[in-house]
């Protein structure tokens, strides 16, 4: 429910309007930028206590949450759930989707390799994957070596015989392709060749399964069976051939061997904090083996969970926090989480936890055995990262989120600069415009939101029309967008910018001013602006010139900002003149596409080549045939014969 008014918003009449029941509430500033997230049993008494006097009995933790809350919120809206359950899904999503400042937030979202068995091909493949999709595949993971996972992949297809390539297999059998060298050499049955079946390909398909697991111990008995029973036969190149698949499969259980420290598929999760900043330690164990750590930053935690003697209490938030942000995307979930301190609401956390993985996941303290000391070994790792992290953490923090509020000091800006995207143009002489937009969000590049735009609506070197035409380009698509209905998390510029840089002066920045009134957007514009010695400079805004001290992190992220952003336009540039440079004389004949082309030059080693070679010549070309070679060889007599009526 959105309670946005254009009156001043008054909080206490509105909280009487709030019903009893289950919910999460959202606050809101000046700038309506989410602060807070949070959910309540009773969404009228959670909200009423923001507005109240605190208690003798309120712990501090709270208190100073509530207390920032209540400075900077302008606005509340809330949402009804059926129940707590509801109302934890919908807040775990709603940090993710905003990141708001007030919230522990799990700042270290990394893509871990996952192994992929891709079940929804008619033939399987195994591969190595960055990202688990809920696309009819089976995932494996996530691993925390990217070497480690390809060793794993290379073993897989050892084993056992599958495609490697991404060929559509109906079009190529339709075709009658011919099968490549993996073929030959007893690599891969051929589907694409009609040289095996469906399901006769996908016989070891629940084999493949296993060993991906890592239950690789039946496995490695039937091979030495089966090399037992080739060597009797007599069978001794298959006899062979099997026992350097034994050898491949104990060669890579040797290297988890030394991590056979418990039992089952489980994840142990422990955490360490300073009262600024947390850090989270995981241990991932599948089939009683370690197949990955990794340490995660909490960041948000001296705003909400400042450091007191209840740390029980803060630690039991903090893990609340991560698991439900870590595992609110997770491809899997193992059957048991072990902890080193029990996350706030654990029971629903569990029976969310079960009701995404579609089996019991439980959550578990140890208190005795391996898995007690395993949280141990966690929680000790967790503060020894911590102790050699958080100075680098803290200088991060300083080089990037505190560049950017420099930033927006130096120029009077009284926001804060989340999202900058930049942009710059790149030509060759008018030759092929194109322009390039970056974004830094927080001071850190976000590469996956980076554009880049092909000119077309002029001609020549025209730097003010080429910023026109992207910045255009840009803010339509937003608009465009939202028309569509596309969230945030999907559509590709549906995320406005708190400042815009273009590099150059101030005629560029007043194009894209104009562009910008013109869809009715208030967002600051800057130039980047270089030395005689093409090097940053500084910044116009407003008419005015900024030269931040060149030893100041505001001048290092302007810098950094004004060179990715011509690196990204040049290479799209050079990208573009490369292709163009690619095409040949060869395109222009009738049957003669990209293989026939590749393979023509290959033989011959030049165009030249080809045009002296007679029919029977360029027939020797696999690719070629007798059809084909005369139309080439005609072409170029043709082209010769109009090149000797010009010269007349």
């Amino acid at each position: 429910m959105d309670n946005k008014t254009t009156d001043k918003f008054d909080f206490k009449a509105e909280i009487r309007l709030v019903p009893d029941g289950p919910g999460i509430y959202i606050f809101r500033d000046k700038d309506d930028t989410v602060i807070y997230v949070g959910r309540a049993v009773n969404l009228r008494n959670r909200l009423r206590s923001y507005f109240q006097p605190s208690s003798t009995g309120e712990k501090a933790t709270d208190r100073m949450k509530v207390t920032q809350i209540q400075v900077t919120a302008k606005r509340f809206e809330y949402i009804i759930t059926e129940n707590l359950l509801e109302a934890l899904i919908l807040e775990c999503n709603l940090i993710k989707e905003y990141m708001p400042r007030y919230n522990v937030r799990l700042k270290d979202d990394k893509n871990f390799p996952y192994i992929c068995l891709s079940l929804a091909d008619d033939f399987p493949r195994v591969t190595m994957a960055r990202k688990a999709m809920k696309d009819g595949n089976k995932y494996f993971g996530p691993f925390v070596s990217s070497y480690f996972v390809s060793e794993v992949v290379t073993v897989a297809n050892t084993l056992w015989p599958l495609r490697v390539c991404t060929k559509r297999i109906s079009a190529d059998v339709a075709r009658n392709a011919r099968p490549c060298l993996n073929y030959h050499i007893s690599k891969c049955p051929a589907p694409c060749g009609g040289h095996i079946g469906k399901d006769e390909y996908r016989t070891n398909i629940s084999e493949i399964r296993d060993f991906l697991s890592g239950k690789r111990s039946d496995i490695a008995k039937k091979l030495e069976n089966d090399m037992a029973a080739a060597s009797e036969a007599m069978e001794y190149e298959k006899a062979a051939r099997l026992r350097d698949k034994v050898i491949a499969l104990r060669r890579l259980d040797e290297k988890q061997s030394a991590d056979t420290i418990s039992t089952g598929d489980h994840d142990v999760i422990a955490l360490a904090h300073d009262g600024e900043t947390a850090l989270v330690q995981v241990f991932f164990i599948r089939a009683g083996k370690m197949t990955g750590h990794e340490h995660y930053i909490m960041a948000g935690l001296s705003i909400e969970y400042p450091a007191t003697d209840h740390t029980d209490y803060t630690d039991s938030k903090i893990m609340q926090a991560f698991i439900t942000q870590f595992y609110s995307s997770a491809a899997a979930v193992p059957k048991e989480l072990n902890v080193s301190v029990m996350p706030e609401d654990d029971s629903i956390i569990a029976e969310w936890l079960t009701k995404q993985a579609g089996r019991k996941i439980t959550i578990n303290a140890p208190e005795r055995g391996d898995r007690k000391r395993l949280c141990d070994l966690a929680k000790k790792n967790a503060a020894q990262t911590l102790a050699q992290f958080g100075e680098k953490y803290k200088r991060e923090e300083e080089r990037t989120k505190g560049a950017a509020a420099e930033i927006a000091e130096m120029l009077g800006l009284e926001i804060e600069l989340n999202r900058i995207e930049a942009f710059d143009i790149s030509n060759v002489q008018g030759y092929e415009n194109v322009a390039s937009m970056t974004v830094f969000e927080k001071g850190k590049p976000k590469r996956g939101d980076y554009r880049k735009f092909k000119l077309r609506t002029f001609k020549g070197a025209n730097d003010y029309a080429a910023i026109e035409e992207a910045v255009t380009r840009r803010f339509q698509r937003y608009f465009t967008e939202l028309e569509d209905g596309a969230a945030i998390e999907d559509g590709k510029f549906t995320m406005l910018p708190d400042i815009v840089f273009v590099d150059g002066g101030i005629g560029q920045i007043n194009v894209a001013i104009k562009v910008l009134e013109k869809f009715g957007l208030n967002i600051p514009v800057c130039g980047m602006v270089k030395d005689n010695r093409h090097r940053t400079r500084g910044l116009i805004f407003q008419g005015s010139e900024f030269n931040p001290p060149k030893n100041g992190e505001a001048f290092r992220l302007i810098t950094r900002i004004q060179d990715e952003t011509h690196r990204f336009a040049v290479e799209y540039h050079r990208k573009l003149r490369e292709k163009t440079m690619l095409r040949s004389v060869l395109d222009d004949i009738p049957g003669v596409g990209p293989t026939r082309r590749k393979a023509l030059l290959k033989f011959f080693g030049s165009t030249e080549g080809i045009e002296a070679a007679d029919v029977e010549t360029l027939m020797k070309v696999n690719e070629i045939n007798k059809p084909v070679a005369q139309k080439i060889y005609d072409f170029f007599r043709k082209e010769n014969s109009a090149e000797d009526i010009k010269s007349n």
